[in-house]
């Protein structure tokens, strides 16, 4: 690339880099300190839009507030302006020379790549900086078999990752202005606030834009940019009607149970083979996540079919699908999205006689907590979901069980069992 456009854009990309304001501060920063002050390259990936260059920069304001580092010894470039079409490795050097020419740092550089992904040979350059530089990197991308691949090579054991996803409910009301503690969750003002502004978070999701705008159908065109910019383009997707149709028949049923061969007659596709692989790369973009069935046998567990949740509920809006038809697997969907959020390890689960949980979570090799997701408890729904925590304690040894609705609250005792009956907006805050 010409010397003189790259020093244009190391000086532009900067300075706008440093000069966001208002970034609301996000979840995963918590106890961040370990990660800043360890050397391993910081590898933030997750579905485009969620923030990840945002976070870089509330990354970069703890630098320079809390490490009181200079501003000379940062560089960021965002590899997703397309004046960087032409950039490849080769350039990787000029760019650092480049800078060190332009800002003359002194000390320890901290480095910052969004979207890095879009250079080819990109990690061969950032193993040399880790080995021979003294430099501190963070970088992020959009595709999570690219950053497994290329970081378990080039940087195995040299970094550390973060997935990010869109905006929890939390930061959502923060977004929002709204402030909340936990006294608050015993105000009945505050508390009809939290819901109102709830009701908002399950209709338009977390896409950061989406909140400050009001607008899902953002989230249309976000999805249009996944998959033809992030799929389409870099997998050479020859059948994109047939790509199309998976996703968005996946939207309209998140968190259903699907084999391949459903899912092939489903679209009309000639083979199980493309529905597999299809799968894999949307998963790879982060637009949906599978949750596989439990089961002591391994083997049995990998055969079983999975389930598969959209990775933000603005998708499920934007594209046309309606609120009220199907608002019971919209609010598993947000529990799914929390419970990853958290990461914790997650399957869903099967009795022998055929009672189904949600959620169950493994902690080791020990089963430790198991929820379901209910619209409400009533007279048809109340054995059902009950009765299956119960059989999941029995068989599964689990004690901490839960049963999260729209609204209700009850502690419920059944056969020495206890179930705790919470709200999911309640839940989501705690």
């Amino acid at each position: 690339m010409d010397s003189l456009l790259l020093k244009s854009l190391i000086l532009t990309h900067k300075e706008r880099f440093l000069r966001k304001q208002e970034l609301i501060d996000r979840e995963v920063l918590i106890n961040f300190e370990n990660e800043i002050n360890s050397r391993e390259v910081i590898f933030i990936s997750g579905i485009r839009r969620s923030g990840k260059s945002s976070l870089l920069s509330l990354i970069a304001k703890l630098l320079l507030e809390t490490n009181k580092i200079e501003r000379e010894n940062i560089l960021f470039i965002n590899f997703e302006d397309e004046r960087f079409i032409n950039f490849g490795v080769e350039d990787f050097e000029k760019l650092y020379q480049l800078y060190q020419e332009l800002e003359n740092p002194k000390g320890k550089l901290y480095l910052f790549f969004d979207e890095i992904q879009n250079v080819v040979g990109w990690e061969r350059w950032i193993n040399r900086l880790y080995e021979f530089e003294d430099v501190k990197i963070f970088l992020t991308g959009s595709n999570a078999s690219l950053v497994s691949s290329l970081t378990s090579t080039s940087l195995t054991g040299r970094n550390r990752q973060i997935e990010l996803s869109t905006f929890s409910f939390k930061e959502f009301l923060l977004l929002k202005g709204v402030k909340i503690s936990q006294h608050d969750l015993l105000l009945p003002d505050k508390i009809s606030v939290i819901k109102r502004e709830f009701e908002k978070y399950i209709r338009i999701g977390g896409f950061p834009e989406v909140i400050k705008n009001n607008d899902v159908t953002l989230s249309g065109q976000y999805f249009k940019d996944i998959i033809y910019r992030d799929v389409v383009s870099n997998y050479n997707i020859r059948n994109v009607k047939e790509l199309r149709e998976l996703s968005l028949y996946l939207i309209t049923n998140s968190g259903t149970i699907f084999s391949y061969e459903l899912l092939r007659k489903t679209i009309q596709s000639k083979n199980a083979t493309t529905i597999k692989n299809y799968l894999n790369i949307l998963q790879d973009v982060f637009l949906f996540y599978s949750l596989s069935k439990y089961d002591y046998s391994i083997k049995k567990q990998i055969y079983n079919p999975d389930k598969y949740y959209v990775s933000d509920l603005g998708f499920y809006h934007a594209l046309g699908f309606k609120f009220s038809e199907n608002l019971g697997k919209i609010l598993e969907n947000i529990v799914f999205e929390q419970l990853i959020r958290k990461k914790k390890e997650l399957f869903y689960w099967k009795s022998k006689k055929g009672k189904e949980v949600d959620f169950v979570v493994r902690d080791g090799i020990k089963l430790v907590e198991a929820y379901q997701v209910t619209y409400s408890l009533n007279l048809e729904t109340r054995e059902r979901e009950i009765g299956s925590l119960i059989e999941a304690s029995k068989e599964l040894g689990i004690m901490n069980l839960t049963i999260l609705t729209y609204e209700q609250e009850e502690d419920i005792e059944i056969e020495n069992v206890k179930v705790s009956v919470i709200p999911i907006w309640k839940w989501l805050l705690n």
